[in-house]
C-alpha cells in the first residue's frame, strides 16, 4: 500500500486558529500567563485531519521570520501586513513544542516560506507516496498533480474542500500550473503585489484560456483589446516580477526522511504535554 503522506501549513492553521476566538477577546490564557487559544485550535484542526484522513506520516511546515527572497525581490511584499498580535507571539514557540510532543517534525528555512517548503517536500515524495496539503491558502493550489492533493479548511472543525487537479480544471477552466500565470496579472492584496493594474480575474481567466500562457500574452499584446494592451505595456516589468512572487519555489533545500516522519501518537507523551500547557477537551482526538 503506497504510504501517504500529510504536508501541514503550520502557519495557516495557526492564525485561522487565532482569529477564530481572538475576535471575542478569548485567549484561553494558562495559570503560567501564556495565551493557548491559537495553539488549542492548531490541535484540534490537525488531530480532526488526521482522524478524518488517516496519513501514514504527518510533517508540519512553518515560515521561519517575515523576512523572504520575495522581499528582496520587491519590498512592498506583504508590506500591508502588521505586526502579529502579542497574544499570538508566545504561541509561535509554543506550538513547535506542541508538535514536536506528538513527534511531527517541525521543518521551515530562513528566506522561505512555509508554502515554498510544502512545495519542495511535495515534489520529493511523490513519486513514491501520496501526498495531501492541509492549508486555508488557496494559493498552493498550483502544487496539484495526479498524486498531490490540497486539503482546504472550511469555517469550523472538520469540514473540507479537498481539491484534486481535475476538480480544479472543471472549477477554475485553467490548469494548477496556470494559476501562477493567472496572480501575476490579478495581483495579490493579501500579499501586497499589483499585478497588472487594472485586469482582474475574470480579464485574467479570459485571457488565459485563449492564450494558454502570460509569455504567449505578451508575445501577442496585438491581439488584445486597446485598453488591454495598454495596461500590459505599462506594468511589464511588474507583471514579470509578480509572476516570481506567486510561484512557490520547490528547490528550498529543505527535506525530511520519512521514517522520522512516520504518524505514531505517543498518547502517554501527548497527554502529558497537553497538561503541561493545560490543554482541555483534546483527549477524546487522541
Amino acid at each position: 500500500m503506497k504510504q501517504s503522506v500529510l504536508l501541514v501549513d503550520g502557519m495557516a492553521l495557526l492564525f485561522r486558529a487565532f482569529y477564530a476566538t481572538a475576535m471575542s477577546n478569548y485567549f484561553m490564557v494558562n495559570s503560567k500567563g501564556v495565551p493557548t487559544n491559537a495553539v488549542h485550535g492548531f490541535v484540534k484542526h490537525l488531530l480532526t485531519a488526521t482522524n478524518t484522513f488517516q496519513p501514514s506520516h504527518v510533517i508540519c511546515c512553518w515560515d521561519m521570520g517575515s523576512h523572504t527572497f520575495r522581499n528582496d525581490l520587491y519590498d512592498l511584499y506583504k508590506a500591508n501586513r502588521g505586526d502579529p498580535p502579542e497574544e499570538l507571539i508566545p504561541q509561535f514557540e509554543l506550538v513547535k513544542e506542541v508538535t514536536e510532543a506528538m513527534d511531527i517534525p517541525n521543518i521551515g528555512i530562513p528566506g522561505y516560506e512555509a508554502d515554498d517548503c510544502i512545495g519542495t517536500l511535495a515534489k520529493i515524495y511523490k513519486d513514491d507516496a501520496k501526498v495531501d496539503i492541509l492549508t486555508g491558502d488557496q494559493d498552493i493550489l498550483q502544487l496539484l498533480d495526479e498524486s498531490t492533493r490540497v486539503i482546504l479548511l472550511k469555517k469550523g472543525f472538520g469540514n473540507y474542500d479537498v481539491y484534486h487537479t481535475e476538480k480544479f480544471v472543471e472549477e477554475k477552466g485553467i490548469t494548477p500550473h496556470q494559476m501562477i500565470d493567472l496572480k501575476a496579472m490579478m495581483g495579490d492584496s493579501s500579499d501586497n503585489y499589483p499585478g497588472v493594474r487594472g485586469i482582474g480575474e475574470k480579464t485574467a481567466l479570459k485571457l488565459l484560456m485563449t492564450h494558454g500562457s502570460l509569455d504567449t500574452i505578451l508575445e501577442n499584446l496585438d491581439q488584445l483589446t486597446k485598453a488591454q494592451r495598454t495596461k500590459f505595456e505599462t506594468d511589464l516589468d511588474m507583471v514579470q516580477l509578480s509572476r516570481k512572487l506567486a510561484e512557490i519555489h520547490c528547490e528550498t533545500g529543505v527535506s525530511c526522511d520519512l521514517e522520522d516522519a512516520e504518524f505514531k501518537l505517543d498518547r502517554d507523551k501527548v497527554l502529558a504535554k497537553f497538561d503541561e500547557v493545560e490543554f482541555k477537551r483534546l483527549e477524546d482526538l487522541l
